[in-house]
């Protein structure tokens, strides 16, 4: 709830600060001082609010504030083999230290390198089951993408901030609709040069994995050709195609050609392909794409790399599965976009159990959650995009962060049983209704 507070503040020292409310000065403060002339930090335990204070009194009288408190939810992801959390202890740290309340399912942070005990100390509360998370907490934090056994938990008018990608499994779509939740989706926040802040850190974790388990899975023990990545000398490093320019392919591209192998990056924008061509070493080379160029260039690659984006809807099919007939036996394929669809025909989503399956010879590894084997990593590089932006949420309510930002306007997906984000909206051919309906 948003509240004003009336502060009086004392001519000596930032430390002496008074609350005076109409019920009158009974409730006791605590206040921090953050130096001279900088922000003021006051948390009024009994009200269970915080607020921040932006002028120092020292430079102009301070009159009226408003605060708003909300309490977090942090749930233990539940996907197979996914090892992320969406909140490090430093993070419930400063959601706390905001006057947030923040609840952590137990066990939530172990695969990531964080116990229970870390959370407690940085004073988040522990509860034990999902269901109380959900059931206690205005916003939910995850990784994840909801699965089936926690649709029925989430709640009307709930907050949900974790990766969706809707529009690469309809019956997540219908249900998150029928919740009438808020679902504010990290893939679509949006800054106003078209990048990605929130898909950017697990990108990079992704492209860079995908050359990693790429050259593992061309060995001829798991069905691979049997190929060095880099070769030796007197001997030819094997030859790796990535399908887009964007953060995945550049990571890819990078760590394939640091292995010594040789790499062609594809893509349709010939800005991109230019500055690539400026900033990647010299055993990669950049090609636009097309279907005439890609069918020939799969005749000779060992390891294909599908790193295509469309924000928020299904990736284009790139690849056809009458290419495979076109591929030496024991060719690799790592579909990165499998998470939005895909961006290869015969792409299935498969796990970090089971993460390979083979057609017509050929070797598909398409883990839609590849960065949850490298759970400590990843958590540290996703928290680090995602905390401010959850401070905000937290600290505005979604209505009022929304509306005065415009990259949190833009991950907003669902609300309310309504379809606001247009790519979302298209790939099912349901209603879209302008988020503005929503925000004014």
């Amino acid at each position: 709830m948003s509240k004003l507070f009336r502060l009086m503040l004392s001519k000596t020292q930032h430390k002496n600060l008074f609350r005076n409310t109409p019920e009158g000065s009974k409730n006791k403060s605590k206040s921090v001082a953050r130096g001279n002339h900088q922000n003021i930090y006051i948390q009024i335990t009994s009200e269970k609010t915080s607020a921040i204070v932006t002028e120092c009194y020292l430079c102009k009288p301070i009159t009226l504030i408003k605060t708003f408190s909300m309490i977090v939810g942090i749930p233990k992801e539940i996907k197979n083999n996914e090892n992320r959390v969406a909140l490090t202890p430093a993070g419930t740290q400063e959601l706390v230290k905001r006057g947030h309340t923040v609840y952590v399912q137990t066990m939530a942070g172990e695969g990531s390198g964080f116990n229970d005990e870390s959370y407690i100390g940085a004073g988040g509360k522990i509860l034990a089951t999902a269901a109380e998370i959900f059931s206690v907490a205005e916003m939910i934090i995850k990784v994840k993408e909801p699965i089936e056994q926690e649709y029925k938990l989430i709640k009307k008018d709930q907050l949900v901030f974790t990766y969706f990608h809707f529009a690469s499994y309809e019956p997540l779509a219908h249900a998150m609709i029928k919740t009438g939740a808020v679902c504010l989706a990290y893939e679509t926040v949006e800054r106003v040069d078209g990048s990605l802040p929130l898909l950017v850190p697990m990108s990079e974790v992704a492209g860079r994995m995908s050359i990693q388990e790429g050259a593992k899975y061309l060995e001829k023990p798991l069905k691979g050709r049997g190929i060095l990545l880099g070769g030796v000398p007197g001997v030819m490093p094997a030859k790796v195609l990535v399908l887009g320019g964007g953060v995945v392919g550049a990571n890819a591209a990078k760590i394939a050609a640091g292995m010594g192998a040789d790499v062609i990056i594809t893509d349709v924008n010939i800005n991109r392909l230019r500055y690539l061509d400026d900033v990647m070493p010299k055993n990669v080379h950049t090609m636009v794409s097309n279907e005439y160029t890609i069918r020939e260039l799969v005749k000779t690659h060992d390891l294909i790399i599908g790193a295509v984006l469309v924000p928020g809807a299904k990736a284009p099919k790139l690849i056809t599965k009458d290419m495979l007939k076109l591929m030496r036996p024991g060719t690799v394929l790592v579909d990165v976009a499998v998470d939005q669809g895909g961006c290869i025909e015969t792409c299935k989503p498969t796990t970090h159990e089971d993460p390979t399956y083979i057609i017509d010879d050929v070797v598909h590894y398409c883990v839609a959650n590849m960065p949850g084997a490298v759970p400590y990593t990843s958590t540290l590089a996703l928290t680090n995009a995602t905390l401010p932006y959850a401070i905000k949420l937290a600290s505005q309510g979604w209505k009022k962060a929304c509306n005065d930002n415009m990259e949190l306007r833009k991950g907003l997906n669902v609300i309310g049983g309504k379809v606001v984000y247009k790519a979302v909206a298209d790939s099912f051919n349901l209603p879209y209704t302008d988020v503005k309906e929503f925000l004014s």
